[in-house]
C-alpha cells in the first residue's frame, strides 16, 4: 500500500491498495534476489541464522495482531486461549505468545508426536483432536452440536471454564465449535479458512451469549516491527523445523501441503549453507540454543 489512502494511516491494513508482497503483488517470494520498499524491512534478529530469521515474518505478525495487536483479540493477562493446530505455522507463534503475555494456552495438535511438542513448548493444557476421535459434521451439510458440548467439557476438563479466546483458522471444519466454546463474551478470531471458506455456526450461540466473532488479516507495520522486537529480545522463538535449498522447494510444499511438517520450513537462498548468519553468538547462548532449535530437535527424533 502507499500513504494516498486516508484509512492507512490508522491501520495500514484497512488500505483499500494493500496487498501482501509475495502473496498478492508478484509470483512468491522464494527468489535469489528480491526488490522491496524501504518499509518492508525490519533488523534482523542478531542471535538467529538467516534461515531462523526468515521463516517468522509472515505468520509471527499474524499471530501477533490476532493476539495482542489493539485490532483483533487484543488479549489481556489471565485470558485462556484455545488454539487450533497450536504446533503449526501460526498456532505455534500463537501458543508462544499466550504463554508469553500472562495467559493460558489450550492448544489442539493431532498426534501424540505433535503432544510431546506441544508439552515441549511449555503448554500444559493440550488436545489430541485424533486421539478424541471429534467429529463436528455429521455429514456434508449437517454440523454435529453434541461434539461441540463434548469438545467444550474436555476444555473445562483442563482449564475449569470456557475460553475467553478461540484463535481459528481452520474455517468450515471448526467454526460452529469454536463459536460454541468460546465463552460468555468471549472472542472468536479468524485469519484463515484452510479447510473451507463457507462457514456454518449456529447463531443463537453467538448473539444470545454475547460472543463476538473478529477478522484479522496479516498485519500492519507496527505490528510486525513490535512481534520483530519480541524475537530480536529472545521472547519468542522460530518455529523452524527442517531446511530445503531453493532448488528443493517442491519437495517442501508438498511436505506442508501433506501436513507432515511442523511449524515452519527454512528456504536457502544466497546463503550456501544452514545455520550462517549469527552474527551474536553470545546472545545466542544467553537465549538458549535448545530453546531456538526446538522444532528442528523434534523433528530429528531427539525430543
Amino acid at each position: 500500500m502507499d500513504d494516498q489512502d486516508p484509512s492507512a494511516h490508522d491501520d495500514s491494513m484497512l488500505a483499500a491498495n494493500q496487498r501482501i508482497w509475495g502473496f498478492e503483488t508478484n509470483y512468491g517470494g522464494l527468489a535469489d534476489l528480491s526488490i522491496v520498499k524501504a518499509n518492508q524491512l525490519m533488523p534482523k534478529p542478531t542471535h538467529l541464522s538467516w534461515e531462523e530469521a526468515a521463516v517468522n515474518a509472515l505468520c509471527a505478525s499474524t499471530s501477533y495482531r490476532m493476539l495482542v495487536g489493539g485490532h483483533a483479540a487484543r488479549m489481556k493477562q489471565g485470558d485462556n486461549v484455545f488454539i487450533w493446530g497450536a504446533t503449526g505455522g501460526i498456532g505455534a507463534y500463537a501458543t508462544q505468545l499466550v504463554l508469553n503475555g500472562g495467559g493460558t494456552p489450550v492448544g489442539v495438535v493431532s498426534s501424540e508426536n505433535r503432544v510431546k511438542l506441544l508439552e515441549a513448548m511449555g503448554c500444559e493444557n493440550v488436545i489430541d483432536r485424533r486421539a478424541e476421535g471429534y467429529e463436528f459434521w455429521s455429514d456434508e451439510h449437517t454440523q454435529n452440536e453434541g461434539e461441540w458440548r463434548r469438545l467444550g467439557k474436555k476444555v473445562r476438563s483442563l482449564i475449569g471454564e470456557d475460553p475467553d479466546i478461540v484463535f481459528e483458522h481452520p474455517g468450515r471444519s471448526t467454526m460452529g465449535a469454536s463459536v460454541f466454546i468460546a465463552k460468555r463474551g468471549g472472542t472468536v478470531v479468524t485469519c484463515a479458512a484452510t479447510s473451507g471458506y463457507m462457514l456454518e455456526f449456529d447463531n443463537r450461540h453467538l448473539w444470545m451469549k454475547l460472543k463476538r466473532i473478529v477478522s484479522s488479516h496479516f498485519a500492519n507495520y507496527q505490528e510486525a516491527w513490535n512481534m520483530n522486537d519480541l524475537i530480536c529480545k529472545g521472547a519468542i522463538q522460530p518455529v523452524m523445523s527442517e531446511v530445503f535449498t531453493l532448488d528443493q522447494v517442491g519437495d517442501a510444499a508438498l511436505k506442508v501441503h501433506q501436513n507432515k511438517a511442523e511449524g515452519k520450513l527454512g528456504v536457502l537462498c544466497l546463503a550456501p549453507e544452514a545455520g550462517q548468519g549469527i552474527s551474536n553468538p553470545e546472545r545466542r547462548a544467553e537465549i538458549g540454543e535448545d530453546k531456538i532449535t526446538l522444532f528442528a530437535r523434534h523433528a530429528r527424533g531427539e525430543l
